[in-house]
């Protein structure tokens, strides 16, 4: 069964609504209506939010009632007026409870609400519910499923946040990666997902899984709703950008083997829809110690999730799903010195990739946002392998949706920017899309 297959066309264009909200050419109450029955037809089958209680639609329209007795000019209204987003239930959100896909008593996750939910508030942007994740934002998975078809995951830990935004159940939906969690089902879901540099959006608020690879992110429809977003969540300077004619490197060797047959091949086209399109691709070999890289990170995260964990786990173990159980007892052998020596890998691999990006003066790295298509079964939530070596070094990147396999599933591509080169990735980004979408630059 499935959900209309016309799913990638469902998600909707931000940059459209968010200029129709603002100007008034579009009535946010009439588009609330719209989305209530898209809810009502769809949630129940992609279970992409979290339920509540109460009815989340009026609750929304109080509360643009309040924005708009606030903003009643539509010249001073703030970028985002009346966007609805979903939040992934690792955040805090005033007047929601976080669960964090756990079983845990909700009172003792509580906190401050994340600085990235208040920056989107502080836009115009409104709270429509949360959306579900995998416990902890680690691999157990909640309920959702992928709009595209019902019966593959949509990847996770943002599960919620993707589905969320593939089935046009919001224009915005936040998540976090700490290896793939949000570029991986950007990919499955077929929408735009995009983690900036570490550090650029603020983690406060937000319970962590690794803080020190823990990114804030998100999902839009496409790379203009994406970089509308990021103007308003990513703090601090951008790198300054150099216009010289883009270089898109391939990073050769057991990194890209990582891939499946099928990805890979689609890869390879993708590589080849590029190249027609008259831009520039250089295969160079990358990281040759990529098991190494890879076994350093999935240590850093264990080890980090245990000392996160520490006093909940004591007191709750019964309450955790084995895999995020299992996650913690190891960390806990990991010694500190071990523990120090793998957050010192963090900055020594960005430097490594830094090095090579310059001396083969690459734009972007481009690499598949997933090992292939969404998986059968909703026990898993996909390898997030494709994406751990840049969330370990912290880079930027964004997945974009790059065509559909043979089984008629999302396919995405990644592309990876330079440390703090946000808004640069995202402008090759946008020509990149434009050759996807049919029109060459």
């Amino acid at each position: 069964m499935n959900v209309p297959s016309q799913a990638n066309k469902d998600a909707e264009r931000l940059s459209e609504l968010s200029d129709g909200f603002r100007t008034g050419r579009l009535s946010v109450l009439s588009y609330l209506t719209g989305l209530e029955s898209r809810f009502a037809g769809r949630e129940s089958l992609v279970k992409a939010f979290v339920p509540e209680s109460l009815d989340r639609f009026e609750r929304f329209r109080r509360e643009f009632a309040r924005l708009e007795s606030r903003f009643p000019d539509p010249r001073f209204r703030p970028p985002l007026f009346g966007i609805p987003v979903g939040v992934k239930d690792i955040f805090h959100a005033e007047g929601f409870p976080t669960r964090g896909g756990s079983r845990l008593p909700p009172d003792v996750l509580q906190g401050e609400e994340a600085k990235s939910v208040g920056l989107l508030k502080c836009a115009g942007a409104l709270v429509l519910g949360k959306t579900v994740t995998a416990e902890f934002a680690y691999l157990a998975p909640g309920p959702t499923r992928n709009p595209h078809n019902l019966e593959h995951t949509p990847g996770g830990s943002s599960s919620g946040s993707a589905a969320a935004v593939a089935a046009g159940l919001c224009p915005i939906a936040v998540g976090t990666q700490t290896i793939g969690s949000i570029l991986r089902p950007a990919s499955y879901c077929g929408v735009v997902g995009f983690k900036p540099s570490y550090g650029r959006i603020p983690l406060g608020g937000v319970i962590p899984l690794s803080p020190s690879v823990d990114h804030v992110g998100f999902f839009a429809a496409d790379v203009e709703g994406t970089t509308l977003i990021a103007s308003v969540l990513c703090e601090g300077r951008a790198a300054r950008r150099e216009l010289k004619p883009l270089v898109f490197g391939v990073p050769e060797g057991p990194y890209l083997e990582k891939a499946s047959e099928g990805g890979l091949r689609h890869f390879r086209q993708t590589c080849d829809r590029l190249s027609d399109a008259g831009f520039e691709l250089r295969s160079v070999e990358m990281l040759t110690d990529f098991d190494t890289v890879s076994q350093r990170h999935y240590t850093l995260v264990a080890a980090e999730a245990a000392i996160v964990h520490g006093e909940w786990f004591d007191r709750y173990s019964g309450r955790y799903h084995e895999k995020t159980a299992e996650l913690i007892l190891n960390g806990r052998t990991v010694s500190s010195n071990f523990l120090e020596a793998c957050r010192a890998g963090r900055e020594r691999l960005r430097a490594e990739i830094e090095d090579q990006m310059k001396c083969h003066s690459f734009s972007v790295i481009l690499a598949p946002a997933a090992v292939g298509p969404a998986p059968r079964g909703i026990d898993s939530t996909g390898d997030p392998v494709m994406n751990l070596p840049w969330s370990h070094a912290g880079l930027p990147a964004v997945s974009l949706p790059s065509g559909m396999s043979g089984e008629e599933m999302p396919m995405g591509l990644q592309l990876i920017g330079s440390w703090m080169g946000d808004e640069a990735l995202l402008e090759v980004a946008r020509q990149v899309e434009e050759v996807f979408d049919g029109h060459h630059h």
